[in-house]
C-alpha cells in the first residue's frame, strides 16, 4: 500500500493507516523536534548554570547541530549546477500511429511535469553565464509512470561510447594540479575522437552560450523507439525549441552578465521572475521519425550520438508543448533531489541501442543512489504520480507505508498481474532480436567530418570568426602539444578545405609572434 501525503489532524494512529509523510502545514502553533516534542527555547542550550556548560542531554541542541551537520547531500557528478519549474505538457498532435504511450494517445491531453535546466561541467555555485553544454531535462508524470527525458541544448555528443564519458568529463574539468580549465586537455583527450568536431563547432561557436533556460533549444541528442500498439517500432529524434526564440550571449556579453549578477545565477534569476510575472515559458516538442528497416541505408550510423537525422530528409513534425507555469516550492526537495534516467519510459517509448544511451541507463540511477539513497524514487518529486505497486520492500529510508503478508511474486494466496504492460499495449513490447559475436569495437561507419563540414558552412563570416578563435586559443595554449596541434589542423582539413587552410594560416602567424 503506498503511502498518501493527506493527513487528518487530531486524528490518532491507528496501525498503518494513519502514517504519513511529515508536513510542514500541520496546524501546530509550537516548534517542535522531529519527533514531535514542543521545544523549550529555540534561543538557548541546556547549559549548567546561565554561563555553561553545555548539558550534551539536550536533545534539541544536539538534533539541530546534527541536521544542519547533514543538510548537505554530495553534489552531482555532472549537471550540477541547475533550476527546476513546474507545469504541463500538451499534446497537440496525433502521433499513435507510432506511439502508443497513453499521454500522446489524445490531443488536447494534459500531463503534469517537472523540468530541469543545468550547466555540465562546474560546479553548483559556477556562474550560469559559463561556456558550457546545457543540460535539458524533463520528467512527465504520465498515468502509466514516469517519462525522464534527458537531454542537452546541443543536438550531437562528444563521444559514442559511455565507456569514455569519465575520460570526457575529466579533460573537461580543471586541471587536477591547479584547478584551472585548459584547453589543451580538452584538444588532447578529443585528439582521439574526431566525432567530437560537430559538438565543439556548437560550444566553441556563435551558440556556446545561452543567453538564459527560457530561450535555448532542447534536443534527446540519442535516437529513441516509439512502438505502436501493432509492434512496431520506430527510431525518433526529440527536439524542444521555445517559442520566445533563441537567445546567446557572446564572450562579452557572458562577462557582462557575470559581473551585472553578484551571485551569478542570471539564468536562474530569469526563469523564476519570468514565471512569477505570469509570462509562462512554452516550448514545442517535435520528433524526426525513421523507419528502422532503412537505418543502414544513410550515410551515417542513425544510432551514433555525434549525428543529427538531417531536417532536409527528416523534416521535423509537431508533437506537443510544454508550459512552465509554476515555481518550484522548495530548492532543496524539488532542484536538487529531483533524479533523472533517460531509461525510464512509458509504455510506447523505448531506448534505441545507441551504446552511449545504454551505458547512460545504467550510470543516471547508479548516480543518483548514491547522491540520494537506494530509495530515491520514493521521494515525492521523483515518485510517479499513477498508483504503483512492487516488491521492493526494503532499503534505506524506504518510506512506503505497507501492511501485507506476501512479499514475493507469483503467490496462491495473493497475487498481482505482472503483464498488465502486454495487456493494455497489445504488441508495443515486443523487441527486434538482437545476435551476433561479443566484441569491444567501435561502429562502422564513423563519418566523422562530414556533418561537421555542412554544419561549418552554414556559418556566417562572424560565426566562423567565433569558432576559429575558441580553437586557436586552446591549440596556442602553451602546454598543447605538437603532436596535439597537427592532429588538430588535420581534422579541420577534413572537415572543411577553407576552414582548414585558415586555421593553420592562423595558427602559424601565431606562432611567429610567440
Amino acid at each position: 500500500m503506498v503511502m498518501s501525503n493527506g493527513h487528518t489532524n487530531g486524528v490518532q494512529p491507528q496501525g498503518n493507516k494513519e502514517l504519513r509523510y511529515p508536513s510542514v502545514h500541520d496546524d501546530t502553533v509550537s516548534m517542535t523536534t522531529n519527533v514531535g516534542t514542543p521545544v523549550v527555547s529555540n534561543q538557548h542550550s541546556e547549559s549548567v548554570n546561565r554561563r555553561g556548560p553545555v548539558l550534551m542531554e539536550d536533545y534539541h541542541l544536539v538534533e539541530k547541530l546534527a541536521q544542519f551537520n547533514r543538510g548537505k547531500i554530495p553534489e552531482r557528478v555532472v549537471h550540477a549546477r541547475g533550476m527546476t519549474a513546474k507545469g504541463y505538457f500538451e499534446t497537440t498532435h496525433d502521433v499513435t500511429d507510432i506511439c502508443s504511450a497513453e499521454f500522446l494517445s489524445e490531443v488536447g491531453r494534459k500531463t503534469p511535469l517537472i523540468a530541469r535546466f543545468s550547466t555540465v561541467v562546474h560546479e553548483a555555485g559556477s556562474p550560469e553565464s559559463l561556456r558550457d553544454t546545457r543540460g535539458f531535462s524533463v520528467k512527465f508524470y504520465t498515468n502509466e509512470g514516469n517519462w525522464d527525458f534527458v537531454g542537452n541544448n546541443m543536438p550531437v555528443f562528444f563521444v559514442r561510447d559511455g565507456i569514455k564519458f569519465p575520460d570526457l568529463i575529466r579533460c573537461l574539468r580543471p586541471n587536477p594540479k591547479n584547478h584551472l580549465q585548459e584547453g589543451w586537455r580538452i584538444l588532447d583527450f578529443l585528439s582521439h575522437h574526431p566525432e567530437s568536431i560537430f559538438i565543439l563547432m556548437w560550444l566553441l561557436g556563435p551558440r556556446g552560450i545561452p543567453a538564459d533556460w527560457r530561450h535555448m533549444e532542447g534536443f534527446g541528442v540519442h535516437t529513441f523507439k516509439m512502438v505502436n500498439k501493432a509492434g512496431k517500432e520506430t527510431y525518433v529524434k526529440f527536439h524542444w525549441k521555445p517559442t520566445c526564440g533563441v537567445k546567446v550571449l557572446t564572450d562579452e556579453e557572458a562577462k557582462e552578465v557575470g559581473m551585472a549578477n553578484n551571485v551569478q545565477s542570471h539564468a536562474t534569476e530569469d526563469l523564476w521572475n519570468t514565471i512569477e510575472s505570469g509570462e509562462f515559458p512554452e516550448w514545442k516538442l517535435y520528433i524526426q521519425t525513421m523507419e528502422v528497416e532503412d537505418e543502414l541505408k544513410f550515410d551515417f550510423d542513425p544510432l551514433d550520438a555525434s549525428k543529427i537525422f538531417p531536417e532536409d530528409q527528416f523534416p521535423l513534425q509537431p508533437v506537443g508543448r510544454m508550459v512552465l507555469d509554476r515555481n518550484i516550492d522548495n530548492f532543496f526537495n524539488e532542484q536538487e533531489m529531483v533524479a533523472f534516467n533517460p531509461g525510464v519510459t512509458p509504455p510506447g517509448i523505448r531506448v534505441s541501442d545507441d551504446k552511449l544511451l545504454q551505458s547512460r541507463v545504467f550510470a543516471y540511477s547508479d548516480a543518483q543512489r548514491y547522491r540520494l539513497g537506494a530509495n530515491y524514487q520514493l521521494l515525492p518529486v521523483n515518485a510517479p504520480k499513477c498508483p504503483y505497486k512492487n516488491n521492493h520492500y526494503e532499503g534505506t529510508m524506504n518510506i512506503t507505508q505497507r501492511d501485507e503478508e506476501v512479499n514475493y511474486q507469483p503467490s496462491q494466496q495473493y497475487d498481482i498481474d505482472d503483464n498488465a504492460a502486454s495487456k493494455s499495449h497489445g504488441a508495443a513490447w515486443t523487441s527486434t532480436p538482437a545476435s551476433g559475436p561479443r566484441v569491444k569495437q567501435g561502429i562502422e561507419k564513423e563519418n566523422n567530418f562530414q556533418q561537421p563540414g555542412e554544419y561549418y558552412r552554414s556559418f556566417d563570416r562572424e560565426s566562423k570568426d567565433v569558432f576559429q578563435k575558441h580553437l586557436l586559443t586552446f591549440m596556442t595554449h602553451p602546454k598543447c602539444s605538437e603532436a596535439v596541434q597537427k592532429t588538430w589542423i588535420g581534422f579541420m582539413h577534413k572537415t572543411d578545405a577553407e576552414l582548414g587552410k585558415e586555421i593553420e594560416q592562423k595558427f602559424t602567424d601565431m606562432q611567429k609572434k610567440n
